[in-house]
């Protein structure tokens, strides 16, 4: 076992690292020493294994000393990693004696615990080191069960069956069982508070112990992490926060802090009852709708139709009409003796010169009934053939219609059509009757 010193020190020296790195760590350790037990005959007979697993005195290798030490790491969700270095002397190879061959390893471990924080707690184990039986070493892959009895929160006993199976054909393939004590340490206080992390809800800020090791910065009774305004003192009808007008509305929500107003005016006052807050009321002293700002819908022409719904706000008119004028018989009369007086070239539906005037007056009257559709219509004497006639009542209708346009009113107000000589409104036997029928109509469309 002239090994045996080697293995110590590489022990120690994995212990003294781990505890090194365990005061900057959160995370529990736990270290184990105890006696284990070498047992090479059940590999070797799986048809006797059941008899033959608990045979201790015929079969198990025991050193009658502490024999290992492991030290391992929680790494979180029931996981750990570590390592395990152990002795032992090998009296019994199975069924045959030899002469106290050493035995020693090294494996590293990953453990998972089924349980947490209760007495008893069952783990499974696999891991792979190096053992040496003498002088002759191989390389194993490990797997074992176990369990924990925890007598306190840090101490308790462990006990634990590993199967190591070597990967050289030399080697010795076997169980390692194993009995010994087991402490849990390595709590930290990484915020210097009081708290140990284990136990701290904020463990990276300072805190007070009431709290779970969590701050109140405004010192205002209310943890940080539950208070709404952690910097300023409150109360806890306000989550933490300052109500400095006292309407309820905490200060960091009010959008007027220093006025009381109303929950579901952000904290604004609302001076007329109108539901628009007083700071976006252009109107705060007369109630009206939040569309037009807070204040009353105006009728600038007076008509008793609101400008929102009134199509001509400026031109008094009916609430039949939208607010808009409406064409009278009278208007319509008006309309269409100007019509009748524009004049045309000869056989075509250029207008003269001479009907400027006359044009003037009908857009302006067109303008007064902003909304009002009209039909320019053209009609004709039954002098030369109906067909002739047809196109150049339509051509006049359309004349009269594009210059209406050109001077600025709107194209969707008007249509044109023609009727040729179909509607005379006097006998063609006559120049004075044809005179009349020769003629344009602008017709109010209802």
């Amino acid at each position: 076992m002239k090994h045996l010193s080697k293995l110590l020190v590489v022990v120690l020296l994995v212990v003294g690292f781990n505890n090194i790195q365990a005061q900057d760590e959160n995370n529990p350790w736990q270290v184990q020493f105890g006696a284990n037990a070498i047992d090479v005959y059940p590999t070797g007979d799986v048809s006797s294994f059941g008899n033959e697993f608990f045979n201790v005195n015929d079969h198990w290798n025991i050193l009658p000393s502490i024999s290992y030490i492991g030290v391992s790491k929680s790494i979180g969700d029931g996981f750990s990693i570590g390592a395990r270095g152990s002795l032992n002397k090998i009296s019994k190879l199975g069924d045959v004696s030899v002469d106290d061959l050493s035995h020693y390893a090294i494996d590293g471990t990953i453990k998972y615990n089924f349980t947490k924080e209760t007495v008893i707690q069952p783990f499974i184990e696999v891991g792979g080191g190096y053992t040496w039986v003498d002088e002759i070493g191989a390389g194993t892959v490990n797997g074992g069960l176990g369990l924990n009895f925890w007598f306190t929160e840090n101490l308790g006993l462990t006990l634990q069956s590993t199967y190591k199976h070597a990967f050289e054909d030399y080697g010795v393939k076997h169980f390692q069982h194993l009995a010994g004590i087991s402490v849990k340490f390595g709590g930290t206080d990484t915020d210097g508070d009081g708290v140990y992390d284990k136990d701290d809800a904020c463990p990276e800020v300072a805190g007070l112990e009431a709290f779970n090791g969590c701050p109140d910065s405004d010192g205002d009774g209310i943890e940080d992490s539950k208070d709404s305004c952690p910097n300023e003192a409150g109360s806890k009808e306000m989550n933490g926060c300052p109500d400095a007008d006292g309407d309820g509305v905490a200060d960091k929500d009010d959008a007027c802090p220093n006025e009381a107003g109303l929950a579901s005016l952000a904290g604004c006052p609302d001076a007329d009852g109108d539901g628009v807050a007083d700071k976006d009321d252009e109107c705060p002293n007369e109630a009206g709708p939040s569309e037009n700002n807070g204040c009353p819908w105006p009728d600038t022409d007076g008509d008793s139709v609101l400008d929102k719904d009134d199509q001509c706000p400026e031109v008094a008119g009916t609430v039949a009409n939208a607010g808009c004028p409406e064409v009278t018989e009278e208007v319509q009369k008006q309309l269409n003796d100007y019509a009748r007086t524009i004049l045309f070239d000869t056989g075509k539906s250029s207008i003269k010169a001479e009907s400027t005037s006359v044009m003037v007056d009908i857009i302006q009257i067109l303008n007064e009934y902003p909304t009002a559709k009209f039909t320019v219509e053209g009609h004709t004497d039954s002098v030369g053939s109906a067909k002739l006639n047809q196109s150049l009542s339509e051509s006049r209708a359309l004349s009269v219609k594009e210059f209406l346009v050109d001077k600025g009113i709107e194209e969707f107000r008007l249509s044109a059509v023609g009727y040729g000589e179909d509607k005379p409104i006097a006998t063609n036997n006559t120049a004075a009757g044809r005179a009349q029928n020769r003629r344009v109509e602008i017709n109010l469309v209802k």
